[in-house]
């Protein structure tokens, strides 16, 4: 039973031009950080991911949520834990706050995730096998599908579960494998020319085969002229993303696109407004066949929904730590599946809980493990950082979400 709740405004400054791009030019990585302790000794660890200002307010929303679940069972509340989601997330006062987006919405991600935590502690195992140990029904019931029924009922995500149940087999070898990393750290924003450069060749030295540059200067030469650099130093075969952070208007987006479509982007990130969902269907004409990748700055499923139906996504990059916590991933990436369309994570959480979740994604949903964002600035302060090898994500064995933050 959870006895007692607790919070953690932890913040991160990093300094040196890391985790800069063309919008948040001197950020500060911070979680808002839900506790939730049981009688059992075990302490459910949920995180939340904001740049500093503000965390305060998560923290505070995380509190409001999480008073609800004392005394109460883990087990009980997982066992129907859609329907928790959605009556916390329609909470009445809170709801006029949203909906289902800001400050309240990354509350319910931290609270979420705890639960999630917790509820794997107890059984002993990490969140990954935790999810493969479930029935497809069981996995349903945890995911809160309201205003997706037009696409995505319960009926039809029970039905997308066990269609990949009797090929799972095929996709265990990836436990032992691995998959692969790609380097963000390469390009952030405010490195110089030369700094891409080396770390772009450090990148590969350490077995990388995929990279990100950040764009959006104000001055669109400097952006075609780094990813030039990228590309040169890469090589032809490397997967190379670019991402401006929406910091362009439609028509600069235009503009640029075009340009940057001569280094072969495996995708342009983000372009513009994540709000305007018909003007990226606009951009992803025109600039077809480059794809675009969106989701770092989507709140919710709802929205998520809408660019699958507009189908102007090439990947979607749902992020744990920035829509409603586990439960709304996974029911993004089984919109993803019926559509067709990879997911390739956001890791606001710098890839903590999203290396369990492309394991199950890809093991219990059939969607393929192309690879996952790797950023090290937060390493140290994890009790579990995430292992990566060679530029292969290496499968964590240790209960729970990987999400425990040292003192």
């Amino acid at each position: 039973m959870i006895t007692r709740i607790s919070t953690r405004d932890a913040r991160y400054p990093i300094g040196s031009g890391h985790g800069s791009d063309a919008i948040h030019k001197d950020p500060v990585y911070s979680y808002a950080v839900a506790l939730l302790y049981d009688d059992s000794g075990h302490t459910g660890t949920g995180l939340a991911f904001t740049l500093g200002e503000g965390n305060d307010l998560v923290c505070r929303a995380a509190a409001f949520y999480a008073e609800r679940l004392v005394g109460r069972d883990i087990e009980d509340i997982m066992a129907n834990f859609g329907a928790v989601q959605h009556a916390m997330a329609d909470e009445q006062q809170f709801r006029w706050l949203g909906p289902h987006k800001g400050v309240v919405h990354l509350a319910l991600a931290a609270v979420t995730n705890a639960c999630w935590d917790l509820w794997a502690k107890k059984r002993g195992v990490p969140l990954w096998k935790l999810l493969l140990d479930l029935t497809p029904e069981q996995v349903v019931a945890t995911l809160d599908l309201s205003y997706l029924e037009d696409e995505l009922t319960a009926a039809e995500a029970l039905d997308l579960v066990r269609t990949a149940l009797p090929s799972r087999a095929a996709r265990m070898p990836v436990l032992a494998a691995g998959y692969p990393g790609y380097d963000t750290s390469v390009g952030w924003f405010n490195y110089s020319d030369d700094q891409v450069r080396e770390n772009c060749k450090k990148a590969l030295a350490a077995g990388f085969t995929a990279m990100k540059l950040k764009v959006g200067a104000k001055d669109p030469d400097r952006d075609i002229r780094r990813a030039h650099i990228v590309r040169e130093v890469a090589g032809d075969s490397a997967r190379v993303m670019v991402d401006a952070n929406q910091q362009w208007t439609l028509p600069q987006a235009m503009d640029v696109c075009r340009r940057l479509s001569a280094i072969n982007p495996f995708w342009i990130e983000e372009p513009t407004h994540p709000d305007d969902v018909i003007g990226h269907r606009t951009l992803a004409d025109a600039i077809a066949p480059v794809k675009l990748a969106l989701g770092e700055h989507v709140p919710n499923r709802v929205i998520f929904k809408n660019y699958l139906q507009l189908r102007c996504a090439g990947f979607i990059q749902v992020d744990a730590v920035r829509v409603a916590g586990v439960s709304e991933f996974l029911a993004v990436s089984l919109l993803c599946k019926k559509f067709g369309v990879p997911v390739v994570p956001h890791v606001g959480d710098m890839g903590q809980i999203h290396q369990h979740l492309v394991l199950y994604n890809h093991i219990g949903l059939d969607l393929p493990a192309i690879f996952l964002e790797h950023i090290p600035h937060l390493r140290k302060h994890f009790v579990h950082p995430v292992r990566v090898e060679s530029g292969v994500y290496r499968t964590p064995q240790e209960p729970g979400l990987s999400s425990d933050l040292h003192a």
